[in-house]
C-alpha cells in the first residue's frame, strides 16, 4: 500500500516539475528574444503590411479580422442586413441614410470595402458629388491621420466624401493606435482630445490601461458634425457631445441647447438625433469598466506563441474567444458564459423592440396629425417627446454590446424611452381627437424591408443603380490612383539589414 502511495506521489511530483520546467524554458525564451526591426516605419505610414514587417505576430492576427464565419445572437463578424431583419428600422430612419442601407459592420479589414459598398455613401461620379461629407472617412483608415498631418484637421473634414476617395484606401490598422517610434498607444483622432478638453480633462494623463480603451473610444462613440464652430464655419467638424457629460441625458441636453438635429423625420417631421455607436459611453457605466477592465482585455486578449506573449489583434467578439477573453477571470464553462450573455441580451431586446413598436406608431400618428391640419405649435411638445424617445432607443441599440457591457444602464435608458414614447402617443391621441379623428390610425404594411422602403418613398432601384455605376466607373480610378501614389512612397520602410 505504501509503495502505491509513493508511486502516485512520485508521478504527481514529476508532472509538476515538468510543468515548472516548461514554464522556465518559456520564460527564458522570452527573455532571450530581442526585437530587431527589419524596416524603418515612418511617422504617418498607413500601410499595415509595412508595420507587419516588424510585428509579424500582431499583423498575422490582425489579418484574421477578415474572418466572417462567427455569428452570435446579436453580432459577430458576419454581414447582416439589419433592415431585412427588422423592417421597422426603415420607418424609424425615414428621411435619413440608414433607411436605405444598414448592414452590421464586419471586421476592421473590411472598413474601406464596406463604406464603398454602402448605399448611404451614394453613387458619386467625381469630386464634389455625393450625399456625404469627407468627415465620414474619419474612423475608417490610418490614411486619415496621415492626411490630417499633411493638410490640417479642418481641411480633412472639408469637402465631400468622394473628394478623398483615392487617398483613403488602407483599412483600420496599426497607425490608428500606435506610435511607430516606440509602439506606445496614441490618440490619432483630434475629436477625442477635444472632447476631453471640453470636459476639463487632460487625456495625456491617461494610464496605459486606460489607453487600452481610449484608442477604441476614438471611433466607438457618439458624435456629430458641427458646421458652426468659430473659425470653421461651414466645415462639418467632428465633435463628441461630452461637454455636459456622457450619459444619455447629458448628450441630449447638449444637443437640445444648441438646437441640433441630424435630420428631419420624413413622416412625423420630428427633429431627430441619430445615435452613432456610443459603445464607449455605455461601456464606462458597466461593471467591467468599474473593475478596471479595458476594451482590449476582452476584445484583444494576450496570447502566447513560441514563448512570446503579445496582444491578439484579431479584434472580435469575446464570445468567439472565451478561453482567452473570458476565462482568464471567469472560471465558468464557455457554454455557461455564453448563456449568461445571451440571457442579458434577450431581456434587453424584449423591451427595446417594444419601444420600437411605440415609436413607429408615434411617427405614423404624427404624420396623420399633420395631414389633418395640425399646427406647429400643437405638434411641438409631441415631436420633442418623439425625438427624446427615439434618441434613447437608438442610444441603446446602436451602442453595440450595451446590453452586455452595461445591462442595468441600458435597461434604464430603454425604460425612459418607453415612458417618453407613451407620453407622445397620449398627446397625439388627444390632438387627433381634437382634429376629428376618433379612431386608431391605420398602420402601413411594413412587414418587409421592401414594403417599408416603398412606404417612405425610397426609389431603391435608382439608388442601387447609382451605386453600381460608381463601383464600375469611379471606384477603379480611385484604386488605380492610390496604387500609383503608394508605389511612389516605395519602401520608406527600407531594409535596415
Amino acid at each position: 500500500m505504501k509503495n502505491k502511495v509513493l508511486f502516485v506521489v512520485t508521478i504527481v511530483a514529476v508532472f509538476l516539475l515538468g510543468l515548472l520546467a516548461s514554464s522556465i524554458i518559456n520564460r527564458k525564451s522570452e527573455a532571450k528574444y530581442k526585437f530587431v526591426p527589419k524596416v524603418d516605419i515612418s511617422e504617418n505610414e498607413p500601410r499595415n503590411k509595412v508595420w507587419g514587417e516588424n510585428y509579424p505576430k500582431e499583423y498575422q492576427s490582425w489579418l484574421q479580422t477578415a474572418d466572417t464565419t462567427f455569428s452570435s445572437a446579436q453580432g459577430g463578424s458576419a454581414m447582416r442586413d439589419m433592415l431585412e431583419e427588422d423592417p421597422r428600422l426603415v420607418v424609424l430612419f425615414a428621411g435619413y441614410g440608414f433607411s436605405k442601407d444598414y448592414n452590421q459592420g464586419r471586421g476592421h479589414a473590411y472598413a474601406i470595402e464596406d463604406i464603398h459598398n454602402s448605399l448611404r455613401t451614394g453613387g458619386p461620379t467625381g469630386k464634389g458629388d455625393g450625399p456625404m461629407p469627407a468627415t465620414c472617412w474619419t474612423c475608417k483608415s490610418p490614411d486619415v491621420p496621415r492626411l490630417m498631418s499633411e493638410n490640417g484637421i479642418a481641411e480633412f473634414y472639408s469637402g465631400k466624401w468622394a473628394d478623398k476617395g483615392e487617398e483613403v484606401v488602407n483599412p483600420i490598422g496599426c497607425a490608428d493606435c500606435h506610435d511607430p517610434s516606440n509602439m506606445k498607444l496614441r490618440i490619432t483622432r483630434p475629436a477625442l482630445v477635444e472632447a476631453f478638453d471640453a470636459m476639463g480633462k487632460d487625456i495625456n494623463q491617461a494610464t496605459h490601461q486606460e489607453m487600452r480603451s481610449l484608442v477604441c473610444a476614438q471611433c466607438h462613440v457618439e458624435y456629430y458634425f458641427n458646421k458652426k464652430l468659430p473659425g470653421k464655419e461651414g466645415v462639418p467638424y467632428l465633435v463628441f457631445p461630452w461637454k455636459e457629460g456622457m450619459a444619455v441625458e447629458d448628450m441630449e441636453k447638449y444637443y437640445d441647447n444648441i438646437e441640433f438635429s441630424d435630420w428631419t423625420h420624413k413622416v412625423s417631421k420630428a427633429p431627430m438625433l441619430k445615435a452613432q455607436h456610443p459603445g464607449y459611453e455605455t461601456f464606462v457605466t458597466g461593471v467591467h469598466a468599474d473593475r478596471g477592465v479595458s476594451c482590449a482585455d476582452c476584445h484583444m486578449p494576450y496570447k502566447s506563441e513560441g514563448g512570446q506573449k503579445f496582444t491578439d489583434h484579431h479584434i472580435q467578439s469575446p464570445l468567439n474567444n472565451t478561453a482567452n477573453a473570458c476565462q482568464a477571470c471567469h472560471r465558468e464553462e464557455s457554454t455557461k458564459l455564453m448563456a449568461n450573455v445571451y440571457e442579458r441580451q434577450r431581456k434587453s431586446t424584449e423591451n427595446r423592440l417594444k419601444l420600437e413598436d411605440l415609436l413607429v406608431k408615434a411617427h405614423v400618428e404624427a404624420g396623420k396629425a399633420w395631414e389633418l391640419g395640425a399646427s406647429e405649435e400643437q405638434m411641438k411638445a409631441i415631436l420633442t417627446d418623439i425625438r427624446h424617445a427615439q434618441w434613447r432607443w437608438d442610444y441603446s441599440a446602436a451602442s453595440h454590446g450595451a446590453s452586455f457591457h452595461s445591462p442595468v444602464e441600458t435597461a434604464r435608458v430603454i425604460g425612459g424611452g418607453l415612458d417618453k414614447a407613451a407620453e407622445a402617443r397620449v398627446k397625439l391621441a388627444r390632438l387627433l381627437a381634437d382634429l376629428g379623428h376618433n379612431k386608431p390610425v391605420d398602420m402601413p404594411d411594413i412587414s418587409s424591408k421592401e414594403k417599408a422602403q416603398e412606404y417612405i418613398g425610397l426609389d431603391m432601384e435608382k439608388l442601387k443603380a447609382q451605386k453600381e455605376t460608381f463601383k464600375e466607373n469611379l471606384l477603379p480610378k480611385w484604386m488605380e490612383a492610390a496604387k500609383a501614389r503608394e508605389a511612389k512612397m516605395g519602401e520608406k520602410s527600407v531594409s535596415m539589414n
